[in-house]
């Protein structure tokens, strides 16, 4: 039976958030259980005393959560929130050379690089006044706290808490400069307590990288329509795995909260620990945010990783991780035995704090999110306008990428097939035909660590760099030159 929620008028918090937020937690603590049927949007909003509206939204993001399923013509019901996996007979994955991601420094008039950002609507005068304050404290021009500066510490920390629902304070926050720096320091402090790291496959390359040149085993874990395959990570034998569950890097599909909870059983039954790859976790563009998995768990051992490259710029060269408390004592060790330097420049770090206290960094971020999500509109728009069935879509509604998966139509019997596309179906083929059009995408296949004999027409597409004025046409001229 459900209990209707008491929601505050008063408050400054939504009532669609309040009601997720309520709902959420009667899931979790075992109040509503498995298998209940929602009252009907129409019927809870009457018992709220509210519109129909905050109703539809906290149960839009119930479900892209997994906390609820959409039966048609039936209503909304609770999942079960359980651990999925179980340890199974198998053999092991074996690890494989890691691939190499691709540069490419030419110019392209229709560029969906994934990397690419959008900087029309950066803060120049507010940064640039901010900065210039830090400069007049000849105090900044000494060395800093190696960990990072303890004001920009406190403010991520009080955001990670209000918007990504981690657990944490600023003591276990760590700065660096570069994703590289953080990664080498993570493969140095789970030295002597894993020997086996479990990654996404296919996945984001730099952290398994940095674990294999520090000697760790690799273990390409493969990904099923929620994300990973729990029993796959049982059975690899893995003591710590790296994921991406908010929006899942390259393929896009977000962890719901039963598998969330099952890997952090995992963790909790071998001792392991879990690295949380946050990159995106800012940018949603249809519901709410997705809680970070950190927080789901008190002293959850969970090693989260995030930076503000997509967030404000690359250029301020600022990543940060944040630590469970049970290895604050070996960093501290690490800190004293290496004599670690700060690796973010206190300029910087200053600036930011500032920006992020003085509220233009949470403006800025509502800004962004509309723009990118425009982008993200249009472009999803212009691909089934010009692709139609020949394209197949995933990943979408987050991030700054989509995966596009190029289906050909098949050619009638006595057709003549003329089109350029048809000559081969492989990414990197069809690349070079996009490319000679002007047209940059890229094909997701160095994402693969355990890569695959044949290369799919599967493509990484970017919109956080191109202009909007250029998406539409070119989608247009892709499609032109691979269907002819």
């Amino acid at each position: 039976m459900l209990l209707v929620p008491d929601l505050n008028e008063h408050s400054k918090t939504p009532y669609y958030i309040q009601l997720y937020d309520y709902l959420a937690k009667a899931i979790l603590g075992g109040t509503l259980q498995s298998g209940t049927r929602l009252p009907s949007i129409r019927r809870l909003a009457a018992l709220c005393g509210i519109s129909a509206t905050p109703v539809e939204l906290a149960y839009q993001q119930l479900l892209a959560e997994g906390f609820i399923a959409s039966k048609p013509r039936s209503g909304y019901y609770i999942l079960p929130v359980r651990r999925e996996g179980s340890p199974a007979a198998g053999e092991r994955p074996s690890p494989a050379p890691r691939p190499i991601t691709p540069r490419d420094p030419r110019h392209y008039t229709y560029d969906f690089h994934m990397s690419r950002n959008d900087f029309s609507l950066f803060p120049h005068k507010i940064w640039r006044s901010l900065y210039q304050e830090q400069l007049a404290n000849p105090d900044l021009l000494q060395y800093g706290d190696p960990q990072g500066e303890p004001a920009l510490r406190a403010s991520i920390a009080a955001h990670l808490r209000q918007f990504r629902g981690l657990r944490c304070t600023e003591k276990q926050i760590v700065i660096g400069g570069d994703q590289y720096t953080l990664c080498s320091l993570v493969c140095l402090l789970l030295k002597g307590r894993m020997s086996g790291l479990g990654i996404e496959d296919p996945g984001y390359h730099l952290l398994p990288a940095a674990f294999r040149r520090s000697g760790y085993e690799i273990k390409p874990i493969p990904l099923e329509e929620d994300g990973l395959q729990l029993d796959k990570l049982y059975s690899s034998g893995a003591d710590a795995v790296y994921i991406s569950p908010s929006h899942q890097y390259p393929r896009g599909m977000t962890m719901p909260i039963s598998k969330r909870l099952a890997l952090l059983e995992w963790a909790r039954s071998t001792g392991g620990y879990i690295i949380e790859d946050d990159y995106d976790g800012e940018f949603r563009y249809h519901g709410r945010p997705i809680p970070a998995l950190q927080g789901l768990a008190e002293s959850s051992p969970v090693i989260y990783m995030c930076s503000f490259a997509q967030s404000v710029t690359p250029a301020l060269c600022i990543h940060y991780m944040v630590l469970p408390e049970e290895l604050l004592p070996d960093y501290h060790s690490l800190r004293s035995e290496l004599y670690l330097e700060h690796s973010a420049s206190r300029l910087h770090q200053i600036a930011l704090h500032y920006f992020m206290e003085r509220g233009h960094f949470e403006k800025h971020l509502r800004r962004m999110r509309l723009l990118y999500q425009r982008k993200h509109d249009l472009l999803l728009r212009s691909i089934r306008q010009h692709f139609g069935a020949a394209a197949v879509l995933s990943g979408t509604d987050a991030g700054f990428h989509l995966l596009l998966s190029f289906k050909p139509p098949a050619a009638e019997a006595g057709t003549r097939v003329s089109n350029r596309a048809s000559i081969s179906t492989s990414a990197k083929e069809l690349a070079a035909v996009a490319e000679a059009e002007g047209i940059r995408v890229t094909p997701m296949s160095y994402t693969w660590w355990a890569k695959p004999e044949y290369d799919e027409p599967e493509f990484i597409l970017g919109f956080g760099g191109i202009a909007e004025d250029l998406i539409d046409e070119g989608i247009r001229r892709l499609a032109g030159a691979w269907l002819g």
